[in-house]
């Protein structure tokens, strides 16, 4: 059987040790979905591929491809190895949930937009910008493909999209004057933001300031989704929230 030699463009999202000295790497490509590499002696000291087959590695990975089953690893063209995020034990916690999080999410939906939504969210956080806020944003995007979007454009009651007051998780998002009933009204600003958020490009943005008053609003309301209709219960959310109240 003849393995063509392929080169693309990925981001690892896990390693696992394989043998006496190789990884499986699977790696989120934008060509091929998610797919299985291995990295054949990449344990050895001595070895060209040992730097380059850990996870949150970004590059051109030059393989032989097979369709149905494991690819090998030739060589990397390295783009960005993370290494503001991969010194500091915040902005790993972020990557780390964000990497699960798109994981699960391509289980479901294995649309090649996820790469690009998580190829711009960690260059951004590497960059510098807010990993809260930036984790937020693709949270709301993601409820997309797993075909639970809120309605952040109208009540989710009566379909109004005047005099918004307030979010619902229960009730599926936006809530009017006319509709609310017993929920808290929340600010001005977080009715506007998660607008925004969902249809902001990651990619594109060059400031990002959000008070931790409509963060919070914004995560609670986020948070609260995801535990209704996801599915989706992971422990790298669990200890980014540990992570969260220790900076309190």
């Amino acid at each position: 059987m003849i393995l063509k030699i392929e080169q693309i463009e990925g981001i690892i999202l896990s390693e696992t040790n394989y043998s006496e000295s190789s990884k499986i790497l699977n790696i989120l490509t934008k060509e091929h979905k998610t797919i299985g590499v291995i990295s054949k002696g990449c344990r050895n000291l001595k070895s060209k591929l040992r730097s380059v087959s850990r996870k949150l590695i970004y590059g051109k990975f030059h393989i032989y491809y097979k369709e149905n089953g494991l690819s090998t690893l030739i060589s990397v063209d390295i783009i960005n190895s993370f290494n503001n995020i991969l010194t500091d034990l915040e902005k790993i916690s972020y990557a780390s949930y964000i990497i699960d999080l798109i994981t699960q999410v391509s289980k479901q939906n294995d649309d090649s937009k996820l790469f690009d939504l998580l190829k711009s969210t960690l260059l951004k956080i590497e960059e510098g910008y807010n990993a809260d806020i930036l984790t937020s944003i693709l949270e709301l995007k993601l409820l997309d493909f797993l075909g639970v979007r809120p309605m952040i454009d109208n009540c989710a009651v009566c379909g109004s999209d005047k005099n918004i007051v307030t979010l619902d998780s229960n009730l599926g998002g936006y809530i009017c004057a006319n509709c609310i009933n017993d929920q808290g009204i929340v600010s001005d600003k977080t009715i506007k933001l998660i607008r925004m958020f969902y249809y902001v490009d990651i990619e594109k943005i060059t400031k990002l300031e959000v008070s931790n008053t409509v963060l919070k609003e914004i995560n609670l309301f986020l948070d609260d989704y995801y535990d209704r209709y996801t599915g989706i219960y992971l422990k790298s959310k669990n200890f980014l929230k540990q992570i969260k109240k220790l900076e309190v």
